[in-house]
């Protein structure tokens, strides 16, 4: 067919914009199938097909010059790989804004179980600021022997939380409004070389505040002053920021300083250090001289008190402490109530109507401190006028009657209620001034009371340094009258602990610590008595001149003494035996009260 003459197109563009373009007068090159990207380069593409097995890459050359490089970029930084790297940025960004929020959130949700769990643990009073409850967390939470992996407790911390905790009670603007503070008395302390509003160390009046603020501020007075014991006799170095013992510090009031451990930080300076602590009655006698605390908190801090000084061998300072919280227990006694203690002897009436447990509790630490002075004569009859009180105990021990055991589903809602709901403050204890009713803590109790007799009776026997046979045989009957003693209250601990209900961890504490410290004293007195047994089988050469001169008498009481030897070997044998099932037990008791307190469910969980 001939060729077309007309040279010129039949139909006009601007009538034809759907008819595809002629591509006569623009002719371009092959289009490559292998790439679908070669249309966008900035090059020309080839006229060649390029196939995987025509194509021939280009060697560089051995010394390139960077303008090759700048040449060969535009090659691979298309339109899109372009969009595929904003695309991969932006996924890329997002994803670590993800990870980044996850984080935080996961971070923010372990901060809140954990101070859900303290908070159960160590409750504290809802009028406190957040801050403050924190404090008071921190503070319970570094005081737990367990809490550091090294086991050692850091008592500048405790001490540093506690003080800040007071600071922030008694600010009127911040936990301590309506509280009514002294004159004259707010001042700038150190604590750890930061300056801030110290605490008042006159009592104050707190009798406006509720009773769960009165109690979470007598606990933190009590904590501050824990501490306070504990440093007692450190000093805190301001350049460093670190406390110490005052024995390591180098100064002109310690000429021989001890030498610190090696490994330990150099020791402090005398002119760089200040009392790492304040002075334990500080918070003592706050506690005594404000008002609104219950007679039983102020008994408790006064027996403290007391049990520091005589730590401090003050002995007489101690005893008028403990004077004074006798004072505290008599007046808080009921209206009418008279003739109940001898106050200059310290003995309980034995025609005494009303007997309250902060009555027992004073005259039982106040024969403890006769005790430790060395007075046997002025703590015996406190301690048995103090367990005859305790025996003629008229109030019954009425148990809780047990709970029935709940179904699945009900085990299911308490636990939903657990984590929904926050519990509430635990109820006020009592105040001490009621008639205590014999439980088995008060039996526990009675059982240390006779513990402390045994040891008083065996204790005055060995003041008895006679050398004659006869008296030796007199002062071998105190020894037995102290050991019965001893016998019987370990007995009765064993069966008490034997029988007490599982949640009443304090109790059994104080029966697992008589039991402990009976079964020592026990051990220790037939070890004792064996021992001056064998000296009496064992006479001396005047002694043995005197029995050949007295067949009967003296032969009699030698065969007697080698008698009673063998008789104490075999209660020593027995007390060991006894000792490992003791040990046994007070393992159990350990595990016991691991568990109890480190369970978040409480004493009582919903599982069991």
């Amino acid at each position: 067919m001939l060729p077309s003459q007309v040279s010129v197109a039949r139909i006009i563009w601007s009538r034809r914009p759907f008819r595809p373009p002629n591509l006569t007068g623009h002719p371009l090159g092959l289009r490559p199938f292998t790439q679908n990207s070669r249309l966008l380069l900035f090059s020309r593409p080839t006229s060649r097909p390029e196939l995987p097995y025509l194509y021939n890459p280009s060697k560089l050359p051995q010394n390139p010059s960077p303008g090759l490089y700048l040449n060969q970029l535009p090659r691979f930084l298309t339109t899109e790989r372009r969009q595929h790297l904003k695309q991969e940025t932006k996924q890329f960004l997002k994803y670590l804004f993800y990870v980044h929020v996850g984080l935080v959130s996961l971070g923010l949700l372990v901060a809140l179980i954990s101070i859900e769990v303290y908070e159960r643990k160590y409750q504290t009073p809802s009028e406190w600021t957040f801050k403050s409850r924190n404090i008071y967390r921190a503070a319970r939470k570094i005081e737990e022997p367990g809490y550091s992996a090294s086991g050692i407790v850091e008592w500048p911390d405790i001490d540093n939380n506690y003080t800040s905790l007071l600071s922030r009670l008694e600010d009127p603007d911040l936990d301590g409004k309506d509280l009514v503070l002294p004159r004259n008395d707010q001042e700038r302390v150190w604590v750890f070389g930061l300056q801030k509003l110290g605490f008042t160390r006159k009592g104050l009046d707190v009798s406006v505040k509720s009773e769960a603020w009165r109690r979470g501020y007598y606990s933190a007075l009590m904590g501050a002053a824990r501490a306070a014991e504990h440093l007692d006799g450190w000093v805190f170095d301001r350049s460093r920021g670190m406390s110490c013992p005052r024995e390591y510090m180098i100064g002109p009031s310690n000429p021989r300083p001890k030498p610190v451990p090696y490994g330990a930080a150099k020791p402090p300076l005398e002119e760089n250090c200040d009392p790492a602590s304040e002075l334990p009655q500080t918070f003592y006698m706050k506690i005594l001289t404000s008002t609104g605390f219950t007679s039983g908190q102020r008994l408790h801090a006064a027996l403290a008190y007391g049990d520091f000084l005589d730590w401090k061998g003050l002995h007489e300072s101690a005893e008028d402490m403990y004077n004074r919280g006798l004072d505290i227990a008599v007046t808080a006694l009921p209206l009418g109530t008279t003739n109940v203690v001898d106050l200059r002897t310290g003995t309980i009436n034995s025609d005494a109507t009303y007997v309250s447990n902060n009555i027992l509790q004073a005259t039982n630490a106040l024969a403890i401190h006769h005790a430790r002075s060395g007075k046997l004569s002025h703590a015996l009859p406190m301690f048995i006028s103090n367990l005859r009180a305790r025996k003629q105990l008229s109030l019954p021990y009425v148990p809780e009657p047990p709970e029935d055991e709940p179904s699945k589903v009900q085990r299911f809602l308490l636990f939903a209620k657990w984590l929904m709901v926050s519990p509430s403050y635990p109820p006020p204890p009592p105040t001490g001034d009621e008639a205590p009713v014999r439980s088995p803590r008060a039996i526990c109790e009675e059982s240390v009371t006779m513990a402390h007799i045994g040891e008083i009776l065996f204790a005055s026997s060995q003041d008895d340094t006679q050398p004659s046979l006869a008296k030796g045989f007199e002062k071998f009957q105190k020894q037995q009258s102290g050991l019965g003693w001893t016998r019987d209250a370990v007995d009765i601990s064993e069966s008490t602990l034997s029988s007490m209900d599982m949640d009443d961890l304090d109790a059994r504490q104080t029966c697992a610590d008589c039991l402990r410290s009976g079964m020592e004293n026990w051990s220790t007195m037939v070890r004792k008595i064996l021992k001056d047994q064998q000296k009496m089988a064992m006479p001396s050469e005047e002694q043995k001149l005197k029995t050949r001169s007295s067949r009967f008498w003296g032969g009699q009481k030698l065969e007697a003494a080698e008698h009673d030897e063998g008789r104490w070997g075999r209660e020593l044998q027995f007390v060991n035996k006894r000792m490992d099932h003791v040990q046994g037990l007070l393992s159990k008791e350990e595990v016991i009260k691991k568990a109890r307190s480190a369970s978040i469910f409480g004493s009582r969980t919903i599982f069991s």
